[in-house]
């Protein structure tokens, strides 16, 4: 329930209605506009309102640094986030009060209501009724995708349409959870309507809008996630099949920096793309280091999991021990492995490791993907960073008490960690001139893209006892990324029985959509996330041990929001919280 405290921060956003920037124009409604008479007259105050409906995405809390997901994965570590109660979060500290989850459940309503709104007046306004159709859906889309989080993370919550609007119903909005699967047939119903008139394609001018394409691939997904395969294959075959024109881009690493969205494969994203001049892009200094633009705090950090993951490039697994035998249990030979030693002034390299050249030989053998995600240490593909409004090429070194310094041409840990580091969504040099500031990248952040498709796909072809065709799809998704098939040979890629390919399916997301946010809920729905996050031991590359995850069945959802309970009484608690 949105508590009144809530409905009034709403309220207030509902009169700015921020544009969508990269578009159009940046503007903001006087509070005393938004209602029917004064406002909504025609096309261009139902695409301002629309517009305001896609800003709600760039909320912090939300979809624009949606990557923070992965802290709560096995594949992702948060480092001393105090914001919004993160870490406590992430590590299984938190309670019902804690900040996220309160302002997570309020950005998530905001968006809603702000879908409401344009749904209630784009009836009234003087245009052709296939407009006012095509409007409608693309705010039934977006309150879709926006119900679809609060489902996802909440369970079931109060259903709040159209019907309500807030103006006037502010002291009566008190209405009870509904069920998850009433939630998820509500959701299904709104995804119908955009299925039905959203157009397949936009102009130049309305790029990064809601399409068909995207309101049957949001629809995909829903059904995999509800283990309804057949319904799932039917709308994910539609993106597939429908003539739509997605694609893999045939360069992955290009998805994740500027103008990525312009690529065939992105099938909905956060719009960020709009020059310096726009304060509404993606924070980028949760994920960046030191060396990024604005000296970034990184406090989200790939795992050592993840890292361990990416296979070599003719498929074989990757395994520490064959390199350096006793790595995996022996932390000295890890240090030995891996430490450098600096000057006396702790200023430069003064001696790599002895083995360094056979790192830097293994790292050039992994799946591409891993270096285009990740800054691995001595290689030579060196972090582009911007260090005293300049160019600066950055290492990544690991030392006792790293002193790696951005002065000095290394990559800095912001926390004196010897973690890796992310290069996917981080700033190379100052991004032509694109980025302003840390707290605004130009990048668009993808919500779904092809390669997401064709694996939940294969998912759902490997449940329905398709496995040919599931590997046909994980191939296509390999093939792009420039590593060996399955099924091509070695003993290695053979894949032939259904808990084989799903194994693969689980590795295959989670190295191609690292820090996209996407790990937390493949765990959850696949009834892993207990089991591979509760006691994991989340060290730096050496070893050490920076936090244990604590996870228990009830952290598969998030608590209610105290201060919405105390509102709302109807409102009841998840178990165990």
């Amino acid at each position: 329930m949105i508590m009144k405290k809530s409905i009034k921060y709403i309220a207030a956003i509902l009169t700015g209605l921020v544009l969508l920037s990269g578009c159009y124009e940046l503007d903001q409604l006087p509070a005393d506009k938004v209602n029917s008479g004064s406002f909504w007259k025609d096309e261009a105050d139902a695409q301002e309102g629309i517009m305001g409906v896609y800003a709600a995405m760039k909320k912090d809390e939300v979809f624009s640094i949606y990557y923070t997901r992965d802290c709560l994965s096995d594949i992702g570590i948060g480092l001393n986030w105090g914001v919004y109660g993160f870490i406590e979060v992430a590590q299984g500290m938190s309670n019902s009060t804690t900040d996220l989850y309160k302002s997570v459940w309020q950005r998530l309503y905001d968006g809603i209501a702000r879908a409401n709104t344009v749904i209630t007046y784009v009836p009234s306004v003087e245009m052709s009724d296939d407009l006012k159709n095509q409007y409608i859906a693309e705010a039934r889309f977006m309150r879709a995708l926006y119900y679809n989080e609060l489902l996802n993370l909440y369970g079931g919550v109060p259903l709040y349409d159209e019907t309500t609007l807030i103006e006037k119903e502010y002291d009566n909005m008190y209405k009870a959870r509904s069920s998850e699967t009433e939630v998820r047939n509500f959701i299904l119903k709104d995804l119908e309507n955009a299925c039905t008139y959203l157009p397949k394609s936009w102009d130049d001018a309305g790029k990064g809008r809601a399409t068909k394409g995207a309101a049957y691939a949001l629809k995909g997904r829903i059904l995999l996630y509800a283990k309804q395969y057949a319904e799932a294959t039917a709308a994910l075959e539609e993106v597939r099949n429908g003539g739509y024109g997605y694609a893999l881009n045939p360069d992955y690493a290009e998805l994740f920096k500027p103008g990525g969205d312009e690529s065939s494969e992105m099938i909905f994203a956060v719009q960020n793309l709009g020059g310096a001049s726009t304060a509404y892009g993606m924070p980028v200094h949760y994920i960046a280091n030191r060396a990024s633009y604005g000296g970034c705090i990184n406090c989200l950090v790939p795992s050592v999991e993840l890292v361990d993951m990416y296979e070599y490039k003719d498929g074989r697994p990757f395994d520490w021990d064959e390199l350096f035998p006793g790595f995996t249990t022996d932390k000295s030979v890890k240090e030995k492995v891996f430490y450098s030693t600096f000057d006396e002034k702790g200023q430069y390299i003064a001696e790599y490791p002895e083995n360094v050249n056979k790192l830097r030989q293994m790292y050039s053998e992994r799946d591409p993907r891993m270096e285009t995600t990740i800054i691995l240490p001595y290689t030579e593909n060196l972090y582009k960073g911007w260090v005293n409004n300049a160019k600066k090429d950055c290492e990544m070194v690991i030392a006792p008490s790293n002193p790696a310094n951005e002065t000095y041409g290394y990559c800095r840990n912001a926390f004196g960690h010897n973690t890796y580091l992310y290069r996917k969504f981080t700033p190379e040099y100052d991004m032509d001139g694109l980025i302003a500031d840390r707290f605004n990248s130009p990048v668009n952040f993808p919500v779904i893209r092809y390669a997401d498709v064709l694996l939940m796909l294969a998912e759902c072809y490997n449940e329905t006892s398709n496995i040919s065709g599931a590997v046909e799809l994980i191939n296509q998704v390999r093939e792009r990324a420039g590593i060996a098939l399955l099924n091509s040979g070695p003993a290695h890629l053979n894949v032939t029985t259904k808990d084989q390919v799903f194994e693969r399916i689980q590795k295959e997301r989670a190295v191609e959509f690292a820090a996209e946010g996407l790990r937390f809920y493949d765990l959850k729905r696949w009834d892993l996330y207990v089991s591979k996050t509760n006691g994991q031991k989340q060290t730096d590359v050496t070893g050490s041990v920076l936090s244990t995850k604590i996870t228990e069945n009830k952290n598969m959802y998030w608590p209610i929001p105290q201060e919405e309970r105390d509102m709302n009484p109807q409102l009841t608690q998840n178990t165990s919280w």
